[in-house]
């Protein structure tokens, strides 16, 4: 098989699933949603908190900037160096975990129902919800694991220079790797809370198949890929035609709905991919193949280590 009729029947195979369990679809707008309505809620006693002044004045904001950050001047009272309070620093990390809590918690709800939809099982916003609650011991440890991660290999990015950069860039893709199937392995064993062995039952899989279980994201990429071109190209069509009639109100016209159609290309592409991961999931995992996806194509996405 092609790597663009691969890439193609994995799209379409995906976008069957979309089409059959449509609440999928609305999933990410709820988590969104959801995700705004949290950052407001703890952004909001920062921001708004009375200064003396009016909200709308410009000394308002300032008070808000005085303390939250402190400067460092010069002999002639110029700002040479800007720094966060100590108080500033710990709310930003305090906000950095519950960010990676919510953002987590919203991804284990969001891949129970993913695997739900692959068995053929009913799928819900609610449902995923309600899960993910009953996990939130082990999103609490996954989220605070891999907050720390993330937090020391940022710091050796800072501390270090041209080389913390190498190694930081060479440690996040290491550990991206590494953490791909961590989700759906929380939603799939319901009694493990340890973010270590959440850690391990991703990298194992990895092993497993050698490594290279992300051969498959490209291979779905062509595809949206090629629909970019294609779209691309019927734009300078109607870019030529807007001159040659001299009516620009054609390619305006055009222009926007390029734009709107790219939006939605993104987003069904996006969650089109986290689809096809849960599938390589239940089948690198479990062996489990899953219509209307079928052996050849999931084994085309993986290498498996010959024993």
């Amino acid at each position: 098989m092609g790597k663009f009729q691969r890439s193609w029947r994995l799209f379409k195979s995906s976008l069957t699933i979309m089409a059959r369990n449509k609440q999928l679809l609305v999933f990410p707008i709820v988590v969104f949603l959801f995700t705004i309505l949290i950052m407001v809620f703890f952004l909001a006693p920062v921001v708004l908190r009375p200064t003396g002044y009016s909200y709308a004045s410009a000394q308002h904001w300032q008070a808000i900037s005085h303390s939250l950050f402190t400067q460092t001047t010069d002999a002639r009272g110029h700002v040479v160096q800007s720094s966060l309070t100590p108080t500033a620093m710990g709310y930003l990390a305090f906000m950095y975990l519950v960010s990676m809590f919510f953002a987590t918690f919203f991804n284990v709800a969001f891949y129970h129902e993913i695997l739900a939809a692959l068995r053929g099982e009913p799928v819900s916003i609610q449902g995923g919800l309600k899960f993910a609650c009953k996990r939130w011991k082990a999103i609490l440890m996954w989220s605070l694991f891999a907050g720390l991660v993330g937090l020391i290999i940022q710091q050796i990015e800072q501390r270090l220079s041209i080389v913390g950069r190498i190694i930081a860039r060479l440690l996040g893709m290491a550990w991206s790797v590494a953490s791909v199937f961590v989700i759906p392995s929380i939603v799939q064993d319901e009694q493990n809370t340890n973010p270590i062995q959440m850690l391990k039952n991703s990298a194992s899989i990895l092993k497993r198949t050698w490594g290279e279980a992300l051969i498959g994201y490209v291979g779905m990429s062509l595809a949206s890929g090629l629909i970019l071109i294609v779209s691309i190209v019927l734009l300078a069509g109607a870019l030529a035609g807007s001159i040659m009639l001299k009516n620009f109100w054609l390619i305006g016209i055009a222009g926007v709905l390029w734009v709107l159609a790219m939006f939605v290309l993104s987003y069904l592409t996006s969650v089109a991919g986290q689809i096809y991961k849960g599938a390589l999931y239940l089948y690198a995992a479990n062996g489990i193949v899953t219509e209307p996806y079928n052996q050849e194509m999931l084994d085309s996405a993986w290498k498996f280590k010959k024993e």
